[in-house]
Parts: structure tokens; C-alpha cells; sequence
């Protein structure tokens, strides 16, 4: 796929897992010395009524024991696709014998985090240079093993509708080598997926096209196929994930309280056996004087919208 190794084996991608484990400096810790912090969720809910990529199923609830025959208990029983809300990719979801969730160190899913402000629109690819301008709001800019989340704006528009799914924005290739070269812990995307609806099945690749309205809007409106400009399937989930860098889908909540800023992060996952990726609860750890006041707080109708 270029000069950056795409690791296909598990062998392969486990030789890589404990790379850029620095133990940190300190300094992160210098800004909760006065104990005045917050916890700020980057996470969309789940259940019933979720938004849902386009081929993945909805989910399923039976209340197993119910208040009307067990006063004082309530059990249901839960049928539903991982890959939904807010949730971490494993590389054995792209890679073939690559490792599973549980087979993945806890230390994946914490770290530092920088949360960057790249504005993009409907089919817009977020570049190198996008990167490398919004880092430099950043306090510290972008450091080794830092969990990178983008903020495209999409977020803002979760739901089941085309300008969040049909016409998302997306990491180009380059971007996702970028994040490779410069060791980040992982990227978090505030969009349908790590890679660019038209790098998916939506469009034309594998079992695809599963959303064909959106190949021929693209076509009609570029005058070329869309596979001219998009010719992979999931590039960036290869080149990612392969290297050890995690991808979390669907980041939402309480984001732009945090742009701009760095903190600490967590996404844990379910400790689920085999695994090919979770649904997580992204929680920033942020010191209080560093949340933007001017944001209000995110809401939810109906819990999942």
C-alpha cells in the first residue's frame, strides 16, 4: 500500500503492539494539580432507535423478567451489532488473523488526547496539512502516543440521515499514514467510520454497493467514477489498525466542549472474547478551566437521536 507496512498476520501485529508506550512526562498531570476537573462524555448513546450504518442490523430488546410478574426486577436480554454508536474497531474486523479485543492491552485505550478542530463538509477528505494546522491550536501540538480526535462538525449532525452517513467527510489515505509516521496511540472520528463512506461497501467495494444512490449522485456530480477517486476498500482501517493505532467511530457528546484542548482520554471496551470491536463510553478527563463554557451541553430526544 506504499512505503508505511501494512502488517497482515498476527504475529506481525502483535510485534508492533507495545510500541510508543512512553510513560508520561508529568506534565499532563500538572494541569489537574488543583483537583478541579471534569468528565466530559464524547460518546452517542445507544439502544433502540439508533442511527444505524447502512447495513448493519437494529437492535433487539426482551425484558426476560418485567416488573408487572417480578415487583422490583427488571433483566432484558440484549441482541446487537457492535459496530454501532460509538465504538472502538479491532484489526481482526479488516485483517485476517490479527488480533481480537480481548487480545488487545487495556493501555490501547487510554492516554493523552488532543481533540482538533477540522471543519469539513459533505464528501471532503481531511488532508496532511488539515492535521498539521489544527495541531497547532493544540497546547503541545500532537506528541507521540496521543490519541488524536478529529472534529469535522459531523458529529452535530447524528442521526439517520444522509449528511451524517450518505455524505460524510472522511481521513485520506495520506492522513491516515501521517498518523502512523508521527506514532499516535489512535484517532478518533466524529464520523460513520475510520474511513470515507466512499472508501466503504456503501459505495462500490466488496459486497457493495449497498447505498448505490450515492456512487451515482458522486458521478453526476463530478463527471468521473467514483472509484477514479477512491479506488481502496477501507484503506484507512488497514493502514491504522495494522499498525497498532486504534479507531474509534461515532465520537459525539459533549466534543466541541473539549476542541482545542488536551487531556486525558478513555474508551474502554467491553472485555469481549474474539471480539472484531465494541461499543465504548469516550470520557474526557478535563481540567476545569479548559472546557469551553460557550458550548451547551449536548441533548439527545428520545435518548439515541
Amino acid at each position: 500500500m506504499s512505503e508505511i507496512a501494512v502488517r497482515h498476520t498476527r504475529e506481525e501485529c502483535f510485534a508492533h503492539t507495545n510500541d510508543w508506550k512512553k510513560p508520561y512526562d508529568g506534565s499532563i498531570f500538572d494541569m489537574f494539580r488543583d483537583g478541579s476537573f471534569e468528565l466530559i462524555d464524547l460518546s452517542n448513546p445507544f439502544g433502540r432507535g439508533n442511527p444505524l450504518w447502512p447495513s448493519n442490523g437494529d437492535f433487539h430488546i426482551d425484558r426476560v423478567q418485567h416488573m408487572p410478574m417480578h415487583y422490583r426486577l427488571l433483566q432484558t436480554f440484549n441482541d446487537f451489532h457492535m459496530h454501532n454508536s460509538t465504538h472502538a474497531d479491532s484489526p481482526s474486523h479488516v485483517i485476517p488473523e490479527s488480533p481480537f479485543t480481548h487480545e488487545l492491552p487495556i493501555q490501547n485505550y487510554f492516554g493523552e488526547a488532543v481533540c482538533l478542530d477540522i471543519p469539513k463538509g459533505k464528501w471532503e477528505l481531511i488532508t496532511v496539512e488539515d492535521i498539521e494546522e489544527a495541531a497547532k491550536k493544540v497546547p503541545g501540538g500532537i506528541k507521540e502516543g496521543d490519541w488524536v480526535l478529529l472534529n469535522t462538525g459531523t458529529h452535530r449532525r447524528w442521526g439517520e440521515n444522509d449528511d451524517y452517513f450518505a455524505y460524510s467527510p472522511g481521513l485520506s489515505i495520506d492522513g491516515a499514514k501521517w498518523f502512523v509516521e508521527h506514532h499516535v496511540r489512535g484517532v478518533g472520528f466524529d464520523m460513520q467510520a475510520i474511513d470515507h463512506i466512499l472508501y466503504t461497501y456503501a459505495a462500490d467495494h466488496g459486497p457493495g454497493p449497498y447505498v448505490p444512490r450515492i456512487v451515482e449522485e458522486y458521478e453526476e456530480q463530478f463527471g468521473h467514477p467514483a472509484l477514479q477517486d477512491f479506488p481502496e476498500w477501507e484503506p484507512c482501517h488497514d493502514i491504522l489498525m495494522a499498525n497498532n493505532v486504534m479507531g474509534i467511530e461515532n465520537l459525539g457528546g459533549d466534543l466541541d466542549k473539549v476542541t482545542n484542548q488536551r487531556f486525558l482520554f478513555c474508551a474502554f471496551p467491553l472485555r469481549w472474547y474474539m471480539g472484531d470491536g465494541t461499543i465504548v463510553r469516550a470520557v474526557a478527563f478535563v481540567p476545569s478551566d479548559r472546557i469551553d463554557r460557550n458550548v451547551p451541553d449536548k441533548e439527545y430526544p428520545y435518548g439515541v437521536y
